[in-house]
């Protein structure tokens, strides 16, 4: 995943607030979908109404992309592949790359809770 795929298109990014699942964490706010595919793809923001100068938007889009690249493990035990969207938060100018990691960890974990929750349902039907 040292080279993963981006969402390009806006029509990407709005389909994925619309009909994904929300995910908050402390530092960043997380929109997953099933996306169908053989592998993840990924886009990341930072608004300018949560994050005003653009200086300070870049370095919060960097430390989100350092944290996919770090992560990169974590994603091949997912059995479903997803598009996210990664939003950066305010807060995610005053850490270091480590929060980083553990907010995003933390999310992973509850995408894969609510993955097994969903095998169970289906599974039962």
């Amino acid at each position: 995943m040292s080279e993963y795929i981006h969402l390009c298109s806006s029509g990407d990014f709005r389909k994925v607030y619309a009909n994904g699942r929300r995910y908050e964490g402390s530092l960043m706010m997380a929109f997953v979908h099933p996306n169908g595919l053989e592998h993840h793809r990924f886009g990341i923001t930072a608004s300018r109404k949560a994050i005003g100068n653009a200086v300070e938007r870049n370095r919060c889009k960097r430390l989100l992309r350092e944290t996919l690249r770090l992560n990169e493990a974590a994603f091949s035990g997912m059995k479903l592949r997803y598009d996210w969207v990664l939003n950066a938060r305010r807060s995610l100018l005053r850490v270091k790359v480590a929060a980083s990691l553990q907010d995003f960890q933390k999310i992973i974990s509850r995408v894969l809770t609510h993955e097994q929750e969903l095998a169970e349902v289906e599974l039962l039907k």
